[in-house]
C-alpha cells in the first residue's frame, strides 16, 4: 500500500510525469537552495530525492527575496527526449504586485546539468508546460491582478484572474494569440493549471480554495485546447474543506498520471495539522506534503477518487505489493566534501560564501543575521517527523556577542527557536536561548534565560527533542554522557505554516540545522562536527 503522504515534510505542490517505468515528482522550495527538489520512484510507494536542478546563479539567484518567495510550483514534464521544467521565482509577497518571473529549463538527464534558462514572462505564477501529442508546446499560468476587488473574472477574489495560455517554442518563445481559457469555479482563487490530453479531450486540473483548509483540486475539460472549458459534475476531484476531522487536510495542487498498465493517479498537496501545546488550533510544522490517490473513469470520461467521494485516504492501493522503507536514523557525513543531500540553504547562488566542508566538520562561515534575506549562514534539513530529536557537535571561539553559532529549528525569520554559543561581556563564552516567536512585522525576539549560560573552552554537544507542538534544548560538554536541559520547554507549534501570519503567508515548513552569525563583518567560522536526526513518528 502507498503510505501518505509519499514525500513527508515540506515538498508542496506536486507536479508528476513518468519515463518508462520511472515516476518523478518536482516540488516547490521556496527560499532554500538550490531550487526545486525532483524525487523519482519505481513503485510509488519509495521515493529518493535525485535532484534539485536550480543550483547555479544562471538558474536562480534570491538574494533579497521575502520569506515564502522564490519558487512557487514547478512544472516538470518530458517530451522530445528531454526533462522540461517550468519554475517561477517570485519576488514579492506582500502588496497588491506580485513580481514572478517565468522561466523553462530542460536537461536530457533528471540529475545532469540543466541549460541556462529561458526567460517567459512575468504575467502570474504557477507556470506549466503541455507538450500536444502534433509536438506544439503550450505555455500557461495564472493571471495576477493587482487592480482590486471587482475588476476580475471570477468574483471570488479579483487577485486571481483566470488561466493564461499561449503556444511556446524554444527558437520562438511565446507567440500567437494568448487567451484567458478559464476563470475558475465560485470556489476561486484560481491558479497551478497542468493539462492532460484523453479520448480527445483537454482536461485541465486547477488548484482553488487557496492553499489552507479551503484547497481543492478542480478538473475542467473542453474537445478545443482553447475552450471554452466545462467543470466537472463535482466541480472537484478532491478536497478536505468541511472535513476538519478527516487526518488529511488541505488538499488541493496536484498532477495526473497513468501508470504503465493504465491505472491512473493524481498527486496533491496537503497538510497534518496537530494542536497547540493547548490542546488547541491547528497547525502544520511539516508544512505542505506531497500525497498521491487513485482514481478512475467513469463511463461519462470525467475523472473520479476510486472509493468515491472527494476525500484522499491514507493508505492507497500500490501499482505493485512493495512494502514502505522503515524509519532509521540520519547521521550527516561531513568527511568526502560534499554536503549531504537533505540538507539546503538560504537563497544564495554562492554557497562557498557561507560554508565550507574540511577535515569532517561542515564549517559555517558567520554572515548576516537570523533576519537576514541575503546572506544568512543556515543550513538545515526538513523536519520530516512530528517527533524526532536531532544532535550536534560544534566547536566555536566567539569573540563577542554579535558572534554566534549552534542549534535551530527553523521557519523563516520571523518563526524561530535558537540555542547559541556566545561570548557575553564579563562572562566569556555563553550559552543563550533565542526565538522569535511569530512576530510579524516587528520580528521582536524572546531570550529565555535569566542570564547567559557560562560555559569553558571545551566544545559543546547540542541536542533539541521535538514532539509535535513541544520542544526542548539540552547541552553537554563533548565527552560528557549526561543532558542537560536548558531553558524551558518551547511551543513548537509556532514552526508551523499557521505560526505567526498563519496558512495563507506562510508557505514552506519546519527545518533543523546548523546556524552562525558574524554581524561584526569578520566572518568568524564555526565548527559542526556532526549532524544526527532521530525520527520516531
Amino acid at each position: 500500500m502507498i503510505q501518505n503522504p509519499i514525500l513527508p515534510g515540506f515538498n508542496a505542490d506536486p507536479s508528476i510525469c513518468r519515463v518508462g517505468d520511472i515516476y518523478y515528482i518536482a516540488t516547490s522550495t521556496f527560499e532554500w537552495y538550490p531550487g526545486v527538489q525532483i524525487h523519482k520512484s519505481s513503485d510509488l510507494v519509495n521515493w529518493e530525492l535525485v535532484s534539485r536542478p536550480l543550483n547555479r546563479k544562471s538558474l536562480l539567484d534570491m538574494r533579497g527575496n521575502p520569506d515564502s518567495c522564490g519558487i512557487w510550483a514547478p512544472c516538470l514534464s518530458h517530451a522530445d527526449g528531454k526533462f522540461w521544467l517550468v519554475y517561477t521565482d517570485v519576488k514579492r509577497l506582500d502588496g497588491a504586485f506580485k513580481d514572478a518571473p517565468n522561466y523553462i529549463t530542460c536537461c536530457d538527464e533528471i540529475d545532469g546539468e540543466w541549460c541556462d534558462p529561458w526567460y517567459v514572462n512575468s504575467s502570474g505564477f504557477d507556470p506549466s508546460l503541455f507538450h500536444d501529442d502534433d509536438g506544439r508546446k503550450y505555455f500557461m499560468n495564472m493571471q495576477w491582478n493587482h487592480r482590486g476587488k471587482g475588476t476580475g473574472g471570477n468574483p471570488k477574489h479579483a487577485s486571481f484572474d483566470g488561466i493564461l495560455l499561449q503556444e511556446w517554442s524554444p527558437e520562438k518563445g511565446l507567440f500567437g494569440p494568448v487567451k484567458n481559457i478559464y476563470d475558475g469555479t465560485e470556489r476561486g482563487l484560481t491558479e497551478a493549471p497542468h493539462i492532460f490530453k484523453r479520448n480527445g479531450y483537454y482536461y485541465l486540473t486547477t488548484a482553488e480554495g487557496g492553499t489552507g483548509y479551503d484547497h481543492a483540486v478542480t478538473l475542467a475539460r473542453s474537445k478545443n485546447i482553447w475552450g471554452p472549458y466545462e467543470d466537472h459534475p463535482q466541480k472537484f476531484v478532491m478536497t478536505t474543506a468541511g472535513a476538519p476531522e478527516h487526518p488529511i487536510q488541505r488538499t488541493g495542487h496536484g498532477q495526473y498520471v497513468e501508470t504503465p498498465d493504465g491505472d491512473v493517479y493524481h498527486t496533491f498537496l496537503m497538510g497534518r495539522p496537530i494542536k497547540g501545546p493547548n490542546g488547541e488550533g491547528r497547525f502544520c510544522p511539516l508544512g505542505r506534503e506531497t500525497g498521491i490517490e487513485k482514481c478512475v473513469w467513469h463511463d461519462d470520461d470525467w475523472l473520479y477518487l476510486e472509493a468515491g467521494g472527494l476525500l484522499p485516504r491514507v493508505e492507497v492501493p500500490a501499482p505493485s505489493n512493495v512494502a514502505k522503507h522503515a524509519l532509521k536514523p540520519s547521521e550527516a557525513d561531513f568527511s568526502n566534501g560534499v554536503l549531504p543531500s537533505e540538507f539546503q540553504w538560504l537563497r544564495h547562488p554562492h554557497p562557498e560564501r557561507l560554508f565550507k566542508l574540511e577535515d569532517n566538520a561542515l564549517v559555517l562561515i558567520g554572515r548576516e543575521s537570523a533576519g537576514s534575506w541575503f546572506e544568512q549562514s543556515l543550513v538545515a534539513r526538513r523536519q520530516e517527523h512530528l517527533k524526532y530529536a536531532v544532535e550536534t557537535t560544534l566547536q566555536f571561539e566567539p569573540e563577542n556577542y554579535q558572534q554566534a553559532a549552534g542549534l535551530t529549528t527553523y521557519y523563516n525569520r520571523g518563526k524561530f527557536h535558537m540555542l547559541l554559543l556566545t561570548h557575553e561581556p564579563n562572562k566569556g563564552r555563553a550559552l543563550t536561548l533565542m526565538s522569535c516567536a511569530g512576530d510579524y512585522p516587528d520580528g521582536a525576539l524572546t531570550f529565555w534565560l535569566d542570564a547567559p549560560h557560562g560555559v569553558d573552552n571545551t566544545n559543546i554537544e547540542m541536542r533539541v527533542e521535538v514532539d509535535r507542538a513541544n520542544q526542548q534544548f539540552y547541552w553537554r560538554y563533548k565527552g560528557d554522557d549526561n543532558w542537560q536541559a536548558i531553558g524551558p520547554c518551547l511551543d513548537a507549534s509556532i514552526i508551523s505554516d499557521e505560526g505567526g501570519r498563519g496558512e495563507h503567508a506562510s508557505f514552506t515548513g519546519a527545518f533543523v540545522g546548523m546556524f552562525a552569525m558574524d554581524i561584526t563583518g569578520s566572518a568568524k567560522e564555526a565548527r559542526f562536527q556532526r549532524f544526527t536526526y532521530l525520527p520516531e513518528t
